[in-house]
């Protein structure tokens, strides 16, 4: 996906490459299975690339940005295992909490 971009086709002619899907929060708030006040706190961070559109002011996220948040939280969550920052008791805590 990525960038909006015309190309060239075998003719010579313009051709537009589609648009990346673009995402609601509630389809953030699905994917990632977080509440409302996280996914803003990700947005306004800079965690999660996003942007506003429309006089309102609306949040969307290309897909693909979604999908490089997620990668990057996996080998994040890799080193901290890897380096022993991750307990069992931390993974322990976090069964529990999702359980209640």
């Amino acid at each position: 996906m990525g960038q909006w971009t015309e190309d060239m086709d075998k003719a010579g002619a313009r051709t537009s490459l589609p648009f990346p899907k673009m995402l609601t929060m509630d389809d953030v708030q699905e994917i990632l299975n977080l509440g409302k006040p996280m996914v803003y706190a990700l947005l306004r961070s800079g965690e999660i690339k996003a942007a506003q559109f429309g006089p309102r002011g609306i949040w969307r996220v290309r897909e693909d940005d979604l999908a490089s948040y997620i990668d990057a939280a996996y080998e994040k969550t890799a080193e901290r295992i890897a380096s022993g920052q991750v307990t069992e008791g931390e993974a322990a805590a976090e069964d529990t909490a999702e359980s209640v």
